[in-house]
């Protein structure tokens, strides 16, 4: 949905970029210009010229690396990369540091996870939906070939939970889809969790357990293949954590106990090596999110991270248990922390290269730490490191496109502005180059969610507007974000939503008191929560803001 007050360049700016993104290629010639996609109803937009087109359309040519699995005996590592000329992302299979990837799969529907049969990986099984119905179904993808096979029910959803250790016996939860598009309660849907051998499928799956409700999904399995870890999804300030017995399906609460009357989030971070303890992220403790350990006999929890004032948003154990890797989202930034798993005390932090960490893992048999790593200058590329030397090396590299250099693209700083009941609220300020002069013109992009958040790294098709429109772009962090504790996630709950909306009438005062930013040209956006944030803004602060863009907005 689109509306435009004054200053409509800016609008058009967005539906430029959009159509760039979605069109597709155009016979060009001095008048040629992008026609709109059938679907789109386009009214009172000007013409857009396939040369703007061509200048936008290098800005969303930046293709990136995620980490999906390590090889079982192996360095080598599986990784999901949009390849040269390909349209969705797929799996490919990397041997070694900044060797050519090799694509595994293929197809106009993008493939994002992957396992290697962990025991020799002579083949992987990984999952993929159709025409993005996102119905996920899992698949056996046996190398050196490719032939692909579907392992599971077409009428259900699934997800992988992990590999029975020392076994090639596969875990799994299944969903029924609902295709009558007349819906039903949480508690009218089941979760059914199976155990599969991918090379005999159907005469191999045993159902483990039927789970009540939906959101359930894997945390890890013991080492001695005795139980399974699995995480129960309820809302952003409350999950369960449960524990699986695999030989006879009986299930246990872990977190929060039995009778506990405790809302909070428990996440779990995977077994310690003796089985004993399981390591769990959680927020019942304090405003953020700690790493603790979980005494499975006794239930005592010790808390690890609790000197750490910032959210921990995923850890890693290795192999044999002896370190523990955490993610730390501090303002934004997510970093490293690394642990001694047996003394449970704090390491040194690891030298790693300026950025926002991603996904990580170890190495099932080797001491490395595959982790991602994403910056305003490139978008996520894998490193591995080694805690014994401290070293890290770079497995991928940013390969941009023609005429771009990223190398000029600023970092993002952290801005803050004071709200309207003396609350201080954050947000991400990306500059446009010194080659532009006078106050710039802003675009305030807020997040989706509501609990979600505006991190640092790469901006993507974003960075057309900072990099060739000397457009400063702020991502605000407005209350009911997440980060930065649970009372705040919580400030815009119900009858208080439209206090955030407040948040962004304060940034505007902000902005009016920087002497690089233009007040009089400023445009709001966003997607999902941040397309309603778009809209109210609009209605609220009419006579203070240029335009407005709501991408699928909640109206």
């Amino acid at each position: 949905m689109f509306k435009t007050w004054r200053g409509a360049t800016l609008v058009l700016a967005s539906t430029w970029l959009l159509w760039a993104c979605a069109a597709p290629g155009t016979a060009e010639s001095p008048e040629a210009t992008l026609a709109p996609n059938a679907n789109l109803v386009a009214q009172g937009i000007p013409a857009i010229p396939m040369s703007l087109v061509r200048k936008v359309e290098r800005y969303t040519d930046f293709r990136g690396h995620a980490f999906v699995d390590w090889h079982p005996t192996r360095s080598g590592m599986l990784v999901s990369h949009r390849g040269a000329g390909g349209s969705v992302t797929q799996i490919y299979r990397l041997t070694k540091p900044l060797a050519q990837p090799e694509a595994l799969t293929e197809g106009g529907d993008a493939v994002r996870s992957a396992s290697y049969e962990p025991r020799d990986g002579r083949y992987i099984v990984f999952t993929r939906s159709s025409g993005g119905d996102e119905a996920n179904q899992l698949y056996r993808l046996d190398l050196p070939g490719r032939q692909a096979t579907l392992l599971t029910d077409p009428h259900e959803a699934h997800s992988m939970v992990g590999w029975v250790r020392g076994t090639s016996q596969l875990l799994y939860t299944s969903v029924p889809l609902d295709r009558t598009a007349q819906g039903g309660t949480r508690a009218a849907i089941s979760t059914t969790l199976s155990l599969i051998d991918p090379l005999n499928p159907q005469a191999s799956r045993r159902v483990l357990a039927t789970l009540p409700g939906p959101g359930w999904f894997g945390g890890g399995v013991s080492q001695d293949g005795r139980h399974a870890a699995l995480v129960n999804y309820r809302s952003a300030a409350e999950s369960h954590i449960w524990l699986v017995d695999l030989a006879s399906g009986e299930r246990r609460q872990l977190l929060p106990a039995a009778g506990e009357l405790l809302k909070a989030s428990h996440f779990s971070a995977g077994f310690s090596a003796d089985g004993k303890q399981l390591y769990v992220v959680s927020d019942r403790a304090s405003e953020f999110r700690e790493l603790m350990a979980l005494d499975l006999a006794g239930g005592a929890l010790q808390r690890i991270s609790a000197h750490i004032p910032w959210d921990v948003s995923g850890g890693a154990v290795s192999h044999d248990a002896r370190w523990l890797a955490t993610q730390v989202n501090n303002d934004g930034r997510e970093e490293i922390h690394l642990f001694d798993a047996r003394s449970l005390q704090a390491m040194p932090p690891p030298a790693v290269p300026a950025g926002r960490i991603g996904s990580m893992a170890f190495h099932r048999t080797q001491h490395l730490l595959a982790y991602s790593l994403d910056s305003a200058r490139g978008p996520s590329q894998l490193h591995v490191f080694d805690p014994a030397s401290g070293r890290s090396q770079a497995w991928t590299q940013t390969s941009a496109p023609r005429g771009i250099d990223p190398a000029q693209f600023a970092e993002q700083t952290v801005v803050r502005w004071p709200s309207f009941d003396g609350r201080t609220i954050s947000g991400l300020l990306s500059t446009p180059p010194a080659r532009f002069s006078g106050k710039r013109p802003v675009i305030i992009n807020i997040h989706g969610g509501p609990e979600g958040q505006a991190q640092m790294g790469f901006n993507g098709r974003w960075n057309y507007f900072v990099q060739e429109l000397g457009i400063a772009l702020i991502e605000p962090n407005v209350r009911g974000s997440a980060g930065y504790g649970k009372t705040f996630l919580s400030l815009d709950d119900g009858v208080k939503r439209e206090d955030s909306v407040k948040d962004i009438s304060a940034l505007l005062d902000w902005i009016a008191t920087q002497p690089g930013l233009d007040a009089s040209r400023v445009l709001v956006a966003g997607g999902s929560y941040g397309g309603y944030m778009a809209l109210a803004v609009s209605v609220h602060e009419s006579a203070r803001i240029a335009g407005g863009v709501s991408v699928v907005g909640i109206s």
